[in-house]
């Protein structure tokens, strides 16, 4: 990797740990200045704009978090044992968060809900993917015979993405890991229950 490029993911890194705690509205150059230990120039250098380097920033945000899920998900192969092991990478951000800050998902799309249509739209794109792996993995698992075949694999994904990313929202608003456990013990008892067949 070329020194530049190197650079410019270091910006971006540090870059993303700011945007996340600070908001990318609330985030300024100088901030990035300071914890990057360049002058404006410096970064201007490398991103055209605030906006490219935010972009930049929540990319490699996401990194860390497809990485936390592709190390939580490893090794399991029922379909079962995937969708709680996605579930148990979320009750895992009570003690260890992908990023200081908390869950960039979460923050980002609260934020650019109507501020940002760009970063909005990188948004879905993750959340579509975490509602596209689960349908895949329900899917699979009905041809296999692991999961029901009567499982909405469309409304599990919902309920599983939208129960623990509010989870998430409510233990940094509580201050208190009891949000992420509950929401996780409550859908894991459901997918036994009700959505594993074998």
């Amino acid at each position: 990797m070329r020194k530049g490029e190197e650079t410019r993911q270091r910006i971006a890194a540090q870059a993303a740990a700011i945007f996340n705690v600070a908001g990318y509205g609330g985030a300024s150059i100088s901030d990035i200045m300071q914890a990057t230990g360049l002058e404006k120039g410096g970064i201007y250098r490398h991103f055209d704009s605030k906006e490219q380097l935010a972009l930049a920033a929540f990319d490699y945000a996401v990194s860390q978090v497809r990485r936390r899920f592709a190390e939580g998900l490893m090794g399991h192969t029922h379909a079962a044992d995937v969708l709680i092991a996605f579930l148990a990478v979320f009750r895992s951000y009570a003690w260890q968060p992908p990023m200081v800050g908390g869950c960039p998902v979460l923050n980002t799309a609260v934020e650019s809900d109507d501020t940002n249509p760009v970063l909005r739209d990188r948004v879905r794109a993750v959340v579509e993917e975490w509602r596209s792996m689960i349908r895949n993995t329900v899917h699979t698992g009905i041809d296999r015979g692991e999961i029901r075949p009567e499982t909405d694999a469309d409304q599990l994904a919902l309920v599983m993405i939208a129960t623990m990313e509010g989870a998430v929202m409510l233990a940094k608003l509580l201050g208190s890991a009891a949000p992420l456990e509950q929401a996780y013990q409550y859908l894991r008892t459901c997918i036994e229950r009700d959505v594993r067949l074998a």
